[in-house]
Protein backbone atom coordinates (compact mmCIF):
# COMPACT_ATOMS: atom_id res chain seq x y z
CA UNK A 1 0.00 0.00 0.00
CA UNK A 2 1.42 3.37 -0.98
CA UNK A 3 2.10 5.73 1.90
CA UNK A 4 0.33 9.07 1.39
CA UNK A 5 2.34 12.27 1.07
CA UNK A 6 2.73 14.45 4.16
CA UNK A 7 0.14 17.21 4.59
CA UNK A 8 1.03 20.37 2.60
CA UNK A 9 1.27 22.52 5.75
CA UNK A 10 4.19 20.37 6.95
CA UNK A 11 6.38 20.80 3.85
CA UNK A 12 7.98 24.12 4.91
CA UNK A 13 8.91 22.63 8.29
CA UNK A 14 10.37 19.48 6.73
CA UNK A 15 12.41 21.54 4.26
CA UNK A 16 13.72 23.66 7.14
CA UNK A 17 14.79 20.56 9.06
CA UNK A 18 16.55 19.17 6.00
CA UNK A 19 18.35 22.44 5.29
CA UNK A 20 19.70 22.70 8.83
CA UNK A 21 20.94 19.11 9.00
CA UNK A 22 24.72 18.54 8.97
CA UNK A 23 24.57 16.76 5.61
CA UNK A 24 23.26 19.92 3.95
CA UNK A 25 26.50 21.79 4.49
CA UNK A 26 29.69 21.45 2.42
CA UNK A 27 33.29 22.31 3.13
CA UNK A 28 36.66 20.60 3.42
CA UNK A 29 40.33 21.50 3.73
CA UNK A 30 42.61 19.19 1.75
CA UNK A 31 45.78 20.21 3.59
CA UNK A 32 44.27 19.55 7.02
CA UNK A 33 42.99 16.15 5.92
CA UNK A 34 46.33 15.09 4.41
CA UNK A 35 48.14 16.37 7.52
CA UNK A 36 46.69 13.35 9.35
CA UNK A 37 48.59 11.10 6.90
CA UNK A 38 52.35 11.75 7.45
CA UNK A 39 53.32 9.46 4.56
CA UNK A 40 51.84 12.06 2.20
CA UNK A 41 53.53 15.15 3.66
CA UNK A 42 55.57 15.87 0.50
CA UNK A 43 52.52 15.67 -1.76
CA UNK A 44 50.62 17.86 0.70
CA UNK A 45 53.44 20.41 0.77
CA UNK A 46 53.47 20.83 -3.00
CA UNK A 47 49.69 21.15 -3.17
CA UNK A 48 50.17 24.22 -0.97
CA UNK A 49 53.29 25.51 -2.74
CA UNK A 50 51.61 25.37 -6.14
CA UNK A 51 48.36 26.86 -4.73
CA UNK A 52 46.40 23.83 -5.91
CA UNK A 53 45.12 23.30 -2.36
CA UNK A 54 42.99 26.44 -2.46
CA UNK A 55 41.62 25.45 -5.88
CA UNK A 56 40.69 22.01 -4.53
CA UNK A 57 39.02 23.47 -1.43
CA UNK A 58 36.67 25.70 -3.40
CA UNK A 59 35.45 22.88 -5.64
CA UNK A 60 32.14 21.16 -4.86
CA UNK A 61 33.11 17.72 -6.21
CA UNK A 62 36.70 16.48 -6.43
CA UNK A 63 38.85 13.34 -6.37
CA UNK A 64 42.53 13.59 -5.41
CA UNK A 65 44.93 10.89 -6.59
CA UNK A 66 47.47 11.15 -3.77
CA UNK A 67 51.08 9.97 -3.98
CA UNK A 68 53.08 8.96 -0.91
CA UNK A 69 56.50 10.36 -0.06
CA UNK A 70 58.43 7.47 -1.62
CA UNK A 71 56.55 7.73 -4.93
CA UNK A 72 57.05 11.52 -5.03
CA UNK A 73 60.87 11.18 -5.07
CA UNK A 74 61.22 10.21 -8.79
CA UNK A 75 58.96 13.12 -9.76
CA UNK A 76 60.97 15.65 -7.75
CA UNK A 77 64.20 14.23 -9.18
CA UNK A 78 63.16 15.69 -12.56
CA UNK A 79 63.67 19.19 -11.08
CA UNK A 80 60.57 20.64 -12.73
CA UNK A 81 59.79 24.32 -12.27
CA UNK A 82 56.94 25.17 -9.90
CA UNK A 83 54.51 26.12 -12.73
CA UNK A 84 55.30 22.81 -14.49
CA UNK A 85 54.95 20.83 -11.26
CA UNK A 86 51.58 22.46 -10.78
CA UNK A 87 50.46 21.11 -14.16
CA UNK A 88 51.64 17.61 -13.26
CA UNK A 89 49.90 17.62 -9.87
CA UNK A 90 46.72 19.12 -11.35
CA UNK A 91 46.58 16.00 -13.54
CA UNK A 92 46.11 14.08 -10.26
CA UNK A 93 42.96 16.06 -9.34
CA UNK A 94 39.78 14.78 -11.00
CA UNK A 95 36.74 17.05 -11.21
CA UNK A 96 34.33 14.22 -10.40
CA UNK A 97 33.75 11.90 -7.45
CA UNK A 98 35.38 8.47 -7.51
CA UNK A 99 35.21 6.63 -4.21
CA UNK A 100 36.57 3.10 -3.78
CA UNK A 101 33.13 1.57 -4.39
CA UNK A 102 32.53 3.56 -7.58
CA UNK A 103 35.96 2.61 -8.95
CA UNK A 104 34.97 -1.07 -8.80
CA UNK A 105 31.56 -0.46 -10.37
CA UNK A 106 32.55 1.49 -13.49
CA UNK A 107 30.15 0.90 -16.36
CA UNK A 108 31.76 -1.28 -19.07
CA UNK A 109 34.91 -1.34 -16.94
CA UNK A 110 36.37 1.95 -18.14
CA UNK A 111 35.79 5.70 -17.73
CA UNK A 112 37.40 8.89 -19.00
CA UNK A 113 37.68 11.53 -16.24
CA UNK A 114 38.53 15.19 -16.67
CA UNK A 115 41.39 16.47 -14.52
CA UNK A 116 41.99 19.95 -13.16
CA UNK A 117 44.82 20.21 -15.74
CA UNK A 118 42.23 19.86 -18.50
CA UNK A 119 39.33 21.68 -16.84
CA UNK A 120 41.31 24.90 -16.29
CA UNK A 121 42.35 25.06 -19.96
CA UNK A 122 46.05 24.51 -19.25
CA UNK A 123 46.18 21.16 -21.10
CA UNK A 124 46.77 21.33 -24.88
CA UNK A 125 44.41 19.55 -27.26
CA UNK A 126 42.90 16.32 -25.97
CA UNK A 127 45.42 15.83 -23.18
CA UNK A 128 44.55 16.30 -19.53
CA UNK A 129 42.07 13.44 -19.24
CA UNK A 130 42.62 10.32 -17.14
CA UNK A 131 41.62 6.83 -18.24
CA UNK A 132 40.27 4.73 -15.35
CA UNK A 133 40.06 0.99 -15.96
CA UNK A 134 38.52 -1.61 -13.66
CA UNK A 135 40.35 -4.87 -14.37
CA UNK A 136 39.54 -8.31 -13.09
CA UNK A 137 40.56 -9.41 -9.61
CA UNK A 138 39.86 -5.94 -8.19
CA UNK A 139 42.73 -4.08 -9.91
CA UNK A 140 42.00 -0.48 -10.95
CA UNK A 141 44.50 1.43 -13.10
CA UNK A 142 44.90 5.10 -14.05
CA UNK A 143 46.70 6.55 -17.09
CA UNK A 144 46.86 10.02 -18.64
CA UNK A 145 45.69 10.68 -22.20
CA UNK A 146 48.02 12.23 -24.76
CA UNK A 147 47.47 14.82 -27.46
CA UNK A 148 49.65 12.71 -29.79
CA UNK A 149 47.56 9.76 -30.99
CA UNK A 150 50.63 8.08 -32.50
CA UNK A 151 52.56 8.12 -29.21
CA UNK A 152 52.79 4.84 -27.25
CA UNK A 153 50.42 4.63 -24.27
CA UNK A 154 51.96 6.04 -21.09
CA UNK A 155 52.62 3.74 -18.13
CA UNK A 156 49.69 3.35 -15.77
CA UNK A 157 49.39 3.72 -12.00
CA UNK A 158 47.33 1.46 -9.74
CA UNK A 159 44.76 2.09 -7.01
CA UNK A 160 46.22 1.31 -3.57
CA UNK A 161 43.65 2.39 -0.98
CA UNK A 162 41.15 5.03 0.03
CA UNK A 163 42.41 7.71 2.44
CA UNK A 164 39.28 9.80 2.94
CA UNK A 165 35.81 9.86 1.42
CA UNK A 166 33.01 12.41 1.87
CA UNK A 167 30.32 11.22 -0.58
CA UNK A 168 29.78 12.81 -2.99
CA UNK A 169 32.03 15.83 -2.52
CA UNK A 170 35.55 14.65 -1.77
CA UNK A 171 37.49 11.44 -2.36
CA UNK A 172 41.21 11.07 -1.61
CA UNK A 173 42.70 7.82 -2.85
CA UNK A 174 46.29 6.61 -3.00
CA UNK A 175 47.79 5.53 -6.32
CA UNK A 176 51.05 3.64 -6.71
CA UNK A 177 53.05 6.24 -8.68
CA UNK A 178 52.68 9.62 -10.43
CA UNK A 179 50.81 9.76 -13.72
CA UNK A 180 53.06 10.30 -16.72
CA UNK A 181 52.19 13.00 -19.28
CA UNK A 182 54.60 14.72 -21.72
CA UNK A 183 52.12 17.61 -22.04
CA UNK A 184 51.94 18.20 -18.28
CA UNK A 185 55.72 17.95 -17.90
CA UNK A 186 56.43 20.39 -20.75
CA UNK A 187 58.00 23.67 -19.54
CA UNK A 188 55.20 25.99 -18.44
CA UNK A 189 55.36 29.72 -19.00
CA UNK A 190 55.24 31.88 -15.92
CA UNK A 191 51.97 33.82 -15.55
CA UNK A 192 51.94 37.33 -16.98
CA UNK A 193 52.54 39.98 -14.31
CA UNK A 194 49.51 41.89 -13.03
CA UNK A 195 49.56 45.70 -13.21
CA UNK A 196 48.14 46.35 -9.74
CA UNK A 197 47.50 50.08 -10.01
CA UNK A 198 45.84 49.76 -13.42
CA UNK A 199 43.63 46.92 -12.14
CA UNK A 200 42.59 48.83 -9.01
CA UNK A 201 41.94 52.04 -10.96
CA UNK A 202 39.56 50.22 -13.32
CA UNK A 203 37.69 48.37 -10.56
CA UNK A 204 36.78 50.91 -7.88
CA UNK A 205 40.03 51.50 -5.97
CA UNK A 206 41.42 54.40 -7.99
CA UNK A 207 42.21 56.61 -4.97
CA UNK A 208 44.17 53.84 -3.23
CA UNK A 209 46.01 53.15 -6.50
CA UNK A 210 46.88 56.85 -6.68
CA UNK A 211 48.36 56.77 -3.17
CA UNK A 212 50.51 53.78 -4.15
CA UNK A 213 51.68 55.44 -7.36
CA UNK A 214 52.72 58.53 -5.41
CA UNK A 215 55.15 56.43 -3.32
CA UNK A 216 57.56 54.71 -5.72
CA UNK A 217 59.33 52.65 -3.05
CA UNK A 218 56.06 51.28 -1.66
CA UNK A 219 54.73 50.51 -5.14
CA UNK A 220 57.97 48.68 -5.92
CA UNK A 221 57.49 46.51 -2.81
CA UNK A 222 53.98 45.56 -3.93
CA UNK A 223 55.14 44.81 -7.49
CA UNK A 224 58.10 42.67 -6.46
CA UNK A 225 56.02 40.76 -3.89
CA UNK A 226 53.43 39.89 -6.56
CA UNK A 227 55.98 37.67 -8.29
CA UNK A 228 56.14 35.24 -5.37
CA UNK A 229 52.53 35.53 -4.14
CA UNK A 230 50.53 38.51 -2.89
CA UNK A 231 47.07 39.31 -1.56
CA UNK A 232 46.01 42.96 -1.58
CA UNK A 233 43.10 44.48 0.33
CA UNK A 234 42.31 47.75 -1.42
CA UNK A 235 39.86 50.16 0.25
CA UNK A 236 37.04 51.43 -1.95
CA UNK A 237 37.12 55.01 -3.25
CA UNK A 238 34.49 56.25 -0.73
CA UNK A 239 36.49 54.71 2.13
CA UNK A 240 39.75 56.35 1.02
CA UNK A 241 38.06 59.70 0.38
CA UNK A 242 36.69 59.77 3.94
CA UNK A 243 40.12 58.82 5.34
CA UNK A 244 42.26 61.27 3.33
CA UNK A 245 42.26 64.08 5.98
CA UNK A 246 43.75 61.62 8.48
CA UNK A 247 46.19 60.19 5.93
CA UNK A 248 47.58 63.64 5.06
CA UNK A 249 48.55 64.21 8.70
CA UNK A 250 50.73 61.07 8.86
CA UNK A 251 54.49 61.23 8.51
CA UNK A 252 56.12 59.88 5.33
CA UNK A 253 57.06 56.67 7.15
CA UNK A 254 53.56 56.42 8.58
CA UNK A 255 52.00 56.74 5.13
CA UNK A 256 54.30 54.05 3.73
CA UNK A 257 53.55 51.69 6.62
CA UNK A 258 49.80 52.20 6.24
CA UNK A 259 49.92 51.41 2.51
CA UNK A 260 52.11 48.34 3.06
CA UNK A 261 49.67 47.22 5.77
CA UNK A 262 47.15 46.51 3.00
CA UNK A 263 49.36 43.82 1.44
CA UNK A 264 49.58 40.21 2.65
CA UNK A 265 52.79 38.63 1.21
CA UNK A 266 51.07 35.32 0.37
CA UNK A 267 48.60 34.45 -2.37
CA UNK A 268 45.27 33.47 -0.81
CA UNK A 269 41.96 32.75 -2.50
CA UNK A 270 38.78 33.82 -0.76
CA UNK A 271 38.18 30.20 0.22
CA UNK A 272 41.70 30.09 1.63
CA UNK A 273 41.00 33.15 3.79
CA UNK A 274 37.81 31.52 5.07
CA UNK A 275 39.60 28.26 5.87
CA UNK A 276 42.60 29.81 7.61
CA UNK A 277 41.23 32.34 10.07
CA UNK A 278 43.74 33.97 12.38
CA UNK A 279 46.53 36.52 12.58
CA UNK A 280 48.42 37.33 9.36
CA UNK A 281 51.54 39.37 8.69
CA UNK A 282 51.66 42.18 6.15
CA UNK A 283 54.15 43.86 3.84
CA UNK A 284 54.65 46.41 6.62
CA UNK A 285 55.84 43.54 8.85
CA UNK A 286 58.15 42.11 6.20
CA UNK A 287 59.44 45.57 5.34
CA UNK A 288 61.59 45.63 8.49
CA UNK A 289 59.16 47.49 10.74
CA UNK A 290 60.03 47.40 14.41
CA UNK A 291 56.45 46.57 15.35
CA UNK A 292 54.11 43.77 14.30
CA UNK A 293 51.70 45.42 11.84
CA UNK A 294 49.47 42.33 11.89
CA UNK A 295 45.70 41.96 11.63
CA UNK A 296 43.23 39.12 12.15
CA UNK A 297 41.13 37.45 9.46
CA UNK A 298 37.70 36.27 10.63
CA UNK A 299 34.93 34.41 8.79
CA UNK A 300 31.40 34.18 10.17
CA UNK A 301 30.12 31.97 7.36
CA UNK A 302 28.71 34.84 5.29
CA UNK A 303 31.47 37.45 5.13
CA UNK A 304 35.21 37.77 5.73
CA UNK A 305 36.35 40.58 8.01
CA UNK A 306 39.79 42.03 8.78
CA UNK A 307 40.19 43.17 12.38
CA UNK A 308 43.10 45.50 13.15
CA UNK A 309 42.32 46.34 16.75
CA UNK A 310 41.37 49.85 15.63
CA UNK A 311 38.88 49.16 12.87
CA UNK A 312 37.10 46.23 11.23
CA UNK A 313 36.86 46.08 7.44
CA UNK A 314 34.75 43.69 5.37
CA UNK A 315 35.69 42.17 2.01
CA UNK A 316 33.01 43.35 -0.43
CA UNK A 317 34.24 42.06 -3.80
CA UNK A 318 37.03 40.26 -5.67
CA UNK A 319 38.98 42.32 -8.20
CA UNK A 320 41.20 39.41 -9.27
CA UNK A 321 41.96 35.92 -8.00
CA UNK A 322 44.63 34.59 -10.31
CA UNK A 323 47.53 32.78 -8.75
CA UNK A 324 49.94 34.25 -7.67
CA UNK A 325 47.93 37.47 -7.09
CA UNK A 326 44.59 38.12 -5.43
CA UNK A 327 43.09 41.59 -4.89
CA UNK A 328 39.97 42.16 -2.78
CA UNK A 329 38.03 45.37 -2.21
CA UNK A 330 37.29 46.27 1.43
CA UNK A 331 34.85 48.83 2.79
CA UNK A 332 37.27 50.59 5.16
CA UNK A 333 40.90 51.68 5.31
CA UNK A 334 42.88 49.26 7.50
CA UNK A 335 44.24 51.21 10.47
CA UNK A 336 47.08 49.46 12.35
CA UNK A 337 47.47 49.71 16.13
CA UNK A 338 51.02 50.86 15.54
CA UNK A 339 49.73 54.14 14.07
CA UNK A 340 46.31 54.65 15.65
CA UNK A 341 44.68 54.19 19.02
CA UNK A 342 41.61 51.96 19.27
CA UNK A 343 38.30 53.73 19.67
CA UNK A 344 37.21 53.64 23.31
CA UNK A 345 33.62 53.80 24.40
CA UNK A 346 33.09 55.08 27.91
CA UNK A 347 30.69 52.93 29.90
CA UNK A 348 27.97 54.85 31.76
CA UNK A 349 28.37 55.04 35.51
CA UNK A 350 26.10 52.61 37.35
CA UNK A 351 23.15 54.16 39.14
CA UNK A 352 23.41 54.15 42.96
CA UNK A 353 21.59 51.28 44.64
CA UNK A 354 18.30 52.20 46.21
CA UNK A 355 17.81 51.54 49.88
CA UNK A 356 14.92 51.36 52.30
CA UNK A 357 14.61 51.40 56.04
CA UNK A 358 13.59 48.22 57.78
CA UNK A 359 13.52 48.12 61.58
CA UNK A 360 16.06 50.92 61.84
CA UNK A 361 18.57 49.26 59.43
CA UNK A 362 19.57 50.26 55.91
CA UNK A 363 18.86 47.35 53.56
CA UNK A 364 20.13 47.66 49.98
CA UNK A 365 17.79 46.39 47.32
CA UNK A 366 19.45 44.13 44.75
CA UNK A 367 17.99 44.55 41.26
CA UNK A 368 16.96 41.37 39.50
CA UNK A 369 19.65 41.84 36.82
CA UNK A 370 22.34 43.02 39.23
CA UNK A 371 25.89 41.69 38.67
CA UNK A 372 25.87 40.84 42.39
CA UNK A 373 23.46 37.99 41.74
CA UNK A 374 24.96 34.60 42.51
CA UNK A 375 26.93 33.26 39.50
CA UNK A 376 25.65 29.75 40.19
CA UNK A 377 22.07 30.96 39.97
CA UNK A 378 22.78 32.77 36.71
CA UNK A 379 24.46 29.69 35.26
CA UNK A 380 21.51 27.59 36.33
CA UNK A 381 19.13 30.01 34.62
CA UNK A 382 21.22 29.90 31.43
CA UNK A 383 21.36 26.12 31.48
CA UNK A 384 17.64 25.90 32.08
CA UNK A 385 16.97 28.26 29.19
CA UNK A 386 19.29 26.26 26.92
CA UNK A 387 17.63 23.04 28.00
CA UNK A 388 14.20 24.49 27.32
CA UNK A 389 15.26 25.55 23.83
CA UNK A 390 16.73 22.09 23.16
CA UNK A 391 13.66 20.27 24.45
CA UNK A 392 11.38 22.57 22.48
CA UNK A 393 13.35 22.02 19.24
CA UNK A 394 13.42 18.26 19.83
CA UNK A 395 9.71 18.27 20.65
CA UNK A 396 8.85 20.07 17.42
CA UNK A 397 10.89 17.60 15.38
CA UNK A 398 9.25 14.65 17.17
CA UNK A 399 5.74 16.01 16.62
CA UNK A 400 6.44 16.61 12.94
CA UNK A 401 7.80 13.08 12.53
CA UNK A 402 4.82 11.60 14.33
CA UNK A 403 2.37 13.49 12.14
CA UNK A 404 4.14 12.28 8.99
CA UNK A 405 4.11 8.66 10.18
CA UNK A 406 0.43 8.83 11.17
CA UNK A 407 -0.43 10.45 7.87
Amino acid sequence: MRRPSPPPFLLPFLLLLAATSPSATHGFNITKILATHPDFSTFNHYLTATHLASEINRRQTITVLAIDNAAMSPLLAKHLSLPTLKNVLSLHVLVDYYGAKKLHQITHGTALASSLFQATGAAPGTSGFVNITDHRAGLVSFSATSDDSSAPPPPSSSFVKSLNEQPYNLSIIQISKPLSSPEAEAPAAAPAPVNLTDLMTRKGCALFAGLLSADSDTLKTFTESAEGGLTVFCPSDPAVKAFLPVYKNLTADGKASLLLYHGYPVYSSLQGLKSNNGVVTTLATDGGAKKNYNFTVQDDGEKVTLETGVSTATITSTLIDQDPVAVYEVDKVLQPLELFKPEETEAPEPAPAKSKKKKGKQVAETPVDSPDAAPADLAADDNAASGTRFVFAGGVAAVLLAVVVIA
